[in-house]
């Protein structure tokens, strides 16, 4: 069993929206007391931004203030003594260089700790579900296929519009409908030749488990969350 003293500090930039947060928070430290058991817990520190300000810039397509809000979360962060940078989202990893590029300390890349998770599952041909910016801009996708040579599918476009509005229109609200899981559901059972699921956002864990899907299901926070554990451990 690792001492207290062997155990780091997690850092969280959290608030996309808070729902995920919260269950980020208690991830880290159920996993934490899986692996060291007793009373041990997370050690961790977390700074939580207003989503409604990053879902207008996000909406503005003004990427560059998204940037500078989450570079000023890691840089607190950083002096407030973590010792390595958690981004608990997946969108919002299209910015992630304005803390890689302004910060010393280790920074977990989501879609990394996804792209490993699915290799060791050794597959192939990944759908990936999220809001409509993960599903079709570059920055989450590519290192899927050329750092993990991974096959990742997106909804068609109609598809596409439905997932982002559930995500935001509801997940992010707290909302949770029947209709709208079993719509999800649907969307996944119509994509032929697929070995996988990965679910792209954050929020979607809160609607869809491995329950629902006949294929295996990447749910990329607690992925994420594995990933933190185990560097704040070794």
């Amino acid at each position: 069993m690792k001492s207290k003293a062997q155990v780091k500090t997690i850092g969280l930039i959290g608030g996309m929206g808070w729902e995920s947060s919260k269950l980020y928070y208690e991830r880290l430290n159920k996993k934490i007391g899986e692996v060291l058991g007793g009373s041990h817990s997370a050690k961790i520190i977390m700074v939580s931004v207003n989503f409604a300000e990053i879902e207008k810039l996000t909406f503005d397509n003004d990427w560059k203030a998204i940037g500078n809000i989450v570079m000023r979360c890691a840089l607190q962060l950083e002096k407030a003594g973590a010792d390595m940078i958690v981004l608990c989202t997946n969108l919002i990893h299209l910015v992630s260089d304005f803390i890689t590029e302004n910060t010393v300390i280790p920074f977990i890349h989501i879609a990394d700790a996804t792209g490993e998770a699915i290799q060791k599952n050794k597959l192939q041909k990944i759908l990936l579900l999220g809001t409509r910016f993960t599903m079709e801009k570059e920055f989450y996708t590519n290192i899927l296929t050329q750092k993990y040579k991974l096959e990742v599918v997106i909804p068609k476009e109609e598809e596409r519009q439905i997932i982002h509005r559930i995500i935001y229109d509801e997940l992010l609200k707290g909302v949770f409908y029947n209709k709208s899981k079993e719509t999800l559901i649907h969307i996944i059972e119509c994509i032929e030749g697929i070995e996988g699921v990965i679910l792209g956002c954050t929020e979607l864990p809160m609607i869809l488990s491995e329950s629902d899907i006949k294929l295996p299901v990447f749910d990329t926070g607690q992925i994420h969350v594995n990933k933190a554990i185990e560097k704040a451990i070794n």
